[in-house]
């Protein structure tokens, strides 16, 4: 009998760090490795990642994808790194097929890799590379109500155990990381914000709904995320979780990356 997997919002981290046991790293590695314990084996992953963009959602179709590097300025043994998780070009296919008969325009790319915002945390969650994978793309526009609409479309993936897993961060300003001890209060309150609208039972998923959709008026909004690709796959999770207990995600992950507070959601 198939399991109903979850759709998880995690972030990923800086770079490779999480893989380099950097310091500021610490509480994010313990909680991705430890993450897999609290849900069964799913039969395949569909990776939203932070670091893909295209002008149609594109689905990664290649039996065996490589791994792409794309960071810059690390120490040699992060050009190293393998995780040799297989592609599932059938579920590609169906991925483009459930887009499409939702009205979103999609592709499959035989060519593309997989990219660090895929292979860092599963190499955490998963490090045996046992289980099949797909990534798909974020749409360029980076459209938050298209994102939601895009989580709609696949949600059904989670009756048949894929875990829909959106790889970005709640927190991403690069010049702010790191940057004094004083608390930065524009992180602080929106994280308070995206955690209440995304865990709050009170509201209905309607309301969740339109309050991700304008998060640019949430408090420190921009300051958090001067460009919101790495709050986007958090769209597409919440746009596959609608239907469940009125889109009530759970907080899996309240803590500090780099400084900065940051979170994970699960629906």
């Amino acid at each position: 009998m198939n399991q109903n997997a979850p759709a998880i919002f995690i972030p990923h981290g800086g770079g490779p760090l999480p893989l380099l046991d950097e310091p500021g790293h610490r509480e994010l590695i313990g909680f991705l490795k430890a993450l897999p314990q609290s849900f069964p084996a799913p039969d395949a992953i569909v990776i939203i990642s932070a670091h893909w963009e295209e002008e149609v959602a594109t689905i990664t179709s290649a039996e065996a994808p490589e791994l792409i590097y794309d960071y810059y300025g690390f120490p040699p043994e992060s050009y190293q790194i393998r995780y040799p998780a297989p592609g599932h070009p059938a579920l590609a296919a169906r991925l483009k097929t459930l887009l499409e008969r939702a009205g979103i325009d999609a592709r499959l790319d035989a060519k593309r890799g997989f990219d660090h915002g895929m292979f860092v945390p599963l190499k955490l969650m998963y490090p045996e590379a046992q289980i099949p994978c797909v990534q798909l793309s974020l749409v360029k526009g980076l459209s938050p109500s298209q994102h939601i609409a895009i989580g709609k479309a696949i949600a059904e993936l989670r009756t048949d155990n894929v875990l829909i897993l959106g790889s970005g961060f709640s927190f991403h300003n690069l010049r702010a990381f790191g940057r004094g001890s004083e608390p930065d209060r524009d992180n602080l309150a929106f994280e308070a914000w995206l955690i209440d609208i995304c865990t709050n039972a009170a509201t209905d998923a309607s309301h969740k709904a339109r309050a991700l959709t304008n998060w640019q008026s949430a408090p420190g909004a921009r300051h958090c995320h001067p460009r919101e690709e790495h709050l986007l796959p958090l769209h597409v999770c919440f746009g596959a979780g609608m239907d469940s207990e009125s889109g009530t995600a759970q907080l899996i992950f309240d803590d500090t990356v780099l400084g900065k507070k940051t979170a994970a959601l699960r629906w």
